[in-house]
């Protein structure tokens, strides 16, 4: 049984919230103003029609928004969304009792989205549908590189060949990295050989058991060209990539040594090494492989000390950081131990970069408790018309 709600707010996940009978009710694809005809079930909402639309709704540019589970926001014009990205930032900075407004709001989509997992049946592939388990077929997605165009064909290919699996691609600078991960118990893995020589990729993968290799996958980081290690973590964009590492770079300064710590494959330790002594560490044993082997073979970089660590369980201590200045660049979770020790140490000048403003506000409570001030924060938007955003700050002890 339908009824007609007002929307009077956007959650942080995107969707409108109505207040029925005292209860918050979640309504993807409204926006707040709206009225709606809407369709209840416990705290979740279905939006049968916009009755009344909001003056800040837009045209989406993707035939496939609304259905598809990727994108959350495409229906909002570009002053609210920016808004709204904000506040994603500001507002868990706020709670933590840190005052701080985001300086610069940086559109980083670029040329689109490098890195892409479509899921793959026996006869479809793409992304789940919203809120759902059923998948979307999916002819083209729109947000992603050019060279990612044949994606859905590629991973369509390969689950008609071994059936349900979730397929990974990186479009790099030697061709695209394809990485098959969660496929279906004894499915024939050689049988895809055929399917990577047709579409030319120039590796595949399962899971990190190498399949086939046309071409070892490079990725430009400054002055180095660093080998993809299979699964290994890499900015959404490279434009987003080349904004945070300028971004790092002016931050750090004149640093003579420095801390890159989760540092992966080497985005900013590769740069940074250009001017200063590096100490570079990350629990990924390939991306630490990767990162020490791109520096050997760069000329005209300083030292680049790269070290397999954990630093979830063993963070750098207070005594061991003595460095001119750490940089931060954690997963999700956050990086709360590391901070716990930077804050005890004698480091003065702390770069964070993230991608999850909540563990970025409770890490960065920790050192401005601590004695340091934060400034120069950032927005930058990789993951357009999606709830995410990346962020960048500086931290100054005085």
């Amino acid at each position: 049984m339908s009824q007609t709600v007002l929307i009077e707010s956007l959650g942080h996940k995107g969707e409108g919230i109505a207040q029925i009978d005292g209860t918050r009710v979640y309504v993807p694809f409204t926006l707040p103003g709206e009225e709606v005809d809407l369709v209840r079930e416990g705290d979740r909402g279905t939006a049968r029609a916009i009755l009344v639309p909001s003056p800040h709704r837009i045209a989406p540019f993707c035939p496939h928004f609304g259905v598809c589970g990727g994108c959350q926001l495409q229906h909002l014009d570009r002053e609210s969304y920016v808004a709204f990205k904000i506040g994603l930032v500001e507002t868990p900075l706020r709670q933590a009792g840190i005052t701080a407004r985001v300086e610069r709001f940086i559109d980083a989509g670029g040329a689109g989205r490098r890195r892409a997992v479509l899921h793959a049946r026996k006869d479809a592939a793409g992304y789940m549908r919203l809120k759902s388990h059923a998948l979307l077929d999916l002819d083209a997605c729109p947000i992603l590189v050019p060279a990612l165009a044949k994606a859905p064909e590629i991973a369509r290919a390969i689950g008609a060949v071994i059936g349900a699996c979730d397929v990974g691609f990186t479009a790099t600078e030697t061709g695209l990295d394809a990485v098959v991960r969660n496929a279906t118990r004894g499915a024939v893995l050689e049988r895809l050989t055929p399917i990577a020589n047709r579409f030319g990729l120039a590796r595949l993968a399962h899971e990190r058991e190498m399949l086939l290799l046309r071409q070892m996958p490079h990725i430009g980081m400054g002055p180095a060209k660093v080998a993809l290690p299979m699964g290994s973590f890499l900015q959404a964009t490279a434009e987003a990539e080349n904004i945070l590492a300028a971004y790092v770079s002016d931050a750090v300064g004149k640093a003579r040594t420095v801390a890159d710590l989760f540092c992966g494959i080497g985005p900013f330790a590769l740069r940074l090494a250009e001017k200063a002594r590096i100490f570079a560490a990350d629990a990924d044993r390939p991306a630490i492989a990767a990162l020490d082997q791109a520096a050997r073979h760069t000329k005209g970089l300083k030292a680049v000390t790269a070290k397999y660590r954990d630093l979830f369980r063993d963070p750098l201590t207070r005594f061991e950081l003595d460095f001119d200045c750490v940089v931060l660049d954690p997963p999700r979770a956050g990086a709360e131990a590391q901070v716990k020790e930077v804050a005890a140490s004698k480091v003065r000048n702390v770069v964070m970069v993230a991608c999850d403003p909540r563990s970025f506000a409770r890490d960065a409570a920790h050192l401005v408790q601590a004695g340091f001030s934060l400034s120069g924060l950032i927005a930058v938007d990789q993951f357009a018309w999606s709830t995410h955003i990346e962020l960048a700050a500086t931290f100054r002890r005085s």
